[in-house]
């Protein structure tokens, strides 16, 4: 019983300790723009990552055109290629840019995925109304380690 409750604790520990190296939206650093620490903890995965740059809050690909996810329709032209985007950015780069772009490129249109603070007009939808209680990020800690393990893998051929 007692070897039983040992396992269960050592268990709720890992778990809380997992827990507490996600990175709120609040507390990211910046260096020069990029992010250093993974945001959830946890490594990113590259599969769900290109799902996030096809759909939901993600949808990366209505501004950037991938050569690698030419099957999914309609590649923006807004932002830059993301082609060969490995070679030129480092992977903390990559992660301050998905995170919050506007700190590296000020005045860019690209949204900021991960942020809950400090927005002008912050409206409800698409009702007109203003926002009410609090605000979550456009992707969480682990969407946006996900969709950098993504990125990572597109280098130049």
């Amino acid at each position: 019983m007692r070897y039983a409750f040992g396992l269960a604790a050592l268990a709720a520990l890992g778990a809380s300790a997992a827990l507490a190296e996600i990175v709120q939206p609040t507390e990211v650093s910046f260096d020069d723009g990029a992010v250093a620490v993974s945001l959830s903890g946890q490594p990113g995965d590259p599969a769900a990552g290109a799902e996030i740059m096809n759909k939901g809050a993600g949808n990366c690909i209505a501004c950037h055109q991938v050569s690698a996810l030419e099957h999914l329709p309609f590649h923006g032209e807004v932002g830059p290629p993301l082609d060969g985007v490995a070679d030129r950015w480092s992977e903390a780069e990559i992660r301050g840019i998905v995170a919050n772009a506007k700190i590296m490129f000020e005045g860019t249109v690209m949204p900021s995925f991960y942020k809950t603070e400090g927005f002008i007009r912050l409206g409800d939808a698409y009702t007109g109304d203003a926002h009410e209680g609090e605000v979550e990020p456009l992707l969480s800690a682990q969407q946006i380690e996900d969709v950098v393990a993504y990125l990572m893998t597109l280098k130049e051929e």
